[in-house]
């Protein structure tokens, strides 16, 4: 039996989940509902969103350019960190969804609504993304999750209640695609990609061209940060929303990007997912190389212990916790220095660095040099390596006494007595 609620506000996208919710929400709660739309950079899909949620069925729509607050205070943190999960995936859903959800609690007080709702299903990542920030920010609200609820169990399914209830949708049984959007990439699930071994259709693609249509000419540009932010595009200093979506174009016309994973979801099984992410493939390379101009080695390894860590906490959800503030805290210390520039080349899907440099670089041309050089002694080596390697010249003779080559057979005990 369902809970009684009198308000509820519903994250919304207009994508065919949450387009059906509306009327779903009415008829089984009898209940206002209030749709709430985050622009996180969307483009053309926030397009008549107003009026497409009142039509079906919601008493009003918010919709907020919440770009600026989405790349300052959760990207650039994430970057910073160097937080990329599995390898491949640069958490373009992960991280947005935390901030939808936080506002969306806050429209909720606003709006003396009892409710929250989203359109996320039982199988995936998003539910417990947004469900952990209700419980972070006011757990007292009612969480309906009508994936976990009605008897839809289908994509196929959730078409054909849209065409019973005449709700205009972009989605069909041919191009059935799970698709989210914003500033920083988008992502392709479902369809003919849920057999790992489909290749994406060409036409699946929204921000990046194929690399064999990609130009014939490299383009040649410089990024540039500031203690661990970027701030500038070939020396001209962008604000955080254009440099990314500068970054996007260029990298997108060059094929910069793509990613296709295998991923484990945190509810415990695999999923495929393609995702297109020129920007940010570009920055976290950028980052990358000049991390290794300025951090001292034993930072740099450590923070790359770190990172996958960091990576796991925002894809699983948790990002309003104690333990992501406190790696964030360490993350800051490390870039103070991680300032300068670095060059790339973009052709045809390659990223590739040409140059770095910074006023904080680590790297001194007169140590790396095989010339002649008056800071280093060449001769110096010999000692460390005999201090280095003490350990395993000590094991070597000592195994020799015992008459055995050097190596890892266990010893013979059998001259040994009992007191």
């Amino acid at each position: 039996m369902n809970l009684k609620v009198n308000k509820v506000v519903l994250a919304y996208s207009g994508g065919l989940d949450t387009s059906i919710i509306i009327p779903w929400l009415k008829e089984n709660y009898d209940c206002e509902v209030v749709a709430y739309a985050a622009d996180l950079g969307q483009k053309e899909e926030l397009d008549g969103l107003e009026q497409k949620a009142i039509a079906t069925g919601a008493s009003k729509c918010y919709i907020e350019d919440l770009r600026k607050t989405f790349v300052e205070e959760y990207i650039w943190p994430t970057l910073k960190a160097g937080a990329v999960y599995e390898g491949k995936y640069l958490l373009g859903t992960s991280f947005a969804r935390p901030l939808i959800a936080k506002r969306q609690v806050e429209i909720a007080e606003a709006e003396g609504a009892d409710a929250v709702a989203h359109g996320c299903t039982g199988k995936g990542n998003d539910q417990v993304r947004f469900e952990l920030t209700y419980k972070a920010f006011n757990p007292k609200l009612v969480v309906i999750a009508p994936w976990r609820e009605w008897t839809i169990r289908s994509r196929e399914d959730a078409i054909q209640y849209a065409k019973q209830k005449r709700i205009p949708i972009k989605a069909t049984k041919d191009k059935i695609y799970s698709n989210d959007r914003n500033i920083w990439h988008i992502s392709h699930e479902g369809g003919d990609l849920e057999n790992p071994w489909n290749a994406p259709q060409k036409d699946m693609f929204v921000l990046s061209v194929d690399p064999e249509d990609a130009p014939d000419k490299s383009t040649i540009i410089d990024v540039g940060f500031e203690k661990g932010i970027p701030i500038s595009v070939d020396n001209q200093r962008l604000d955080s929303v254009t440099l990314v979506e500068f970054l996007n174009k260029v990298g997108g016309e060059n094929a910069i990007g793509r990613a296709d994973l295998v991923e484990n979801r945190l509810v415990g099984m695999k999923s495929r997912g393609v995702y297109e992410t020129p920007a940010g493939t570009i920055l976290y390379m950028a980052h990358h190389e000049l991390e290794c101009l300025v951090l001292d080695r034993e930072t740099m390894h450590f923070k790359r212990m770190l990172s996958p860590k960091y990576a796991e906490l925002v894809y699983n959800g948790a990002w309003f916790t104690p333990l992501r503030e406190a790696l964030d805290a360490f993350v800051e210390n490390t870039q103070q220095y991680v300032t300068g520039i670095v060059r790339f080349k973009l052709y045809k899907g390659n990223c590739i660095v040409m140059g770095r440099k910074s006023p904080y670089s680590l790297y001194r041309e007169e140590l790396a040099t095989f010339g002649e050089e008056d800071v280093y002694d060449q001769k110096d080596a010999k000692g460390f390596i005999n201090l280095y390697g003490l350990p395993l010249k000590v094991r070597s003779l000592i195994q020799m006494d015992w008459g055995k080559k050097p190596h890892y057979d266990e010893p013979d005990y059998s001259s040994f007595k009992r007191d």
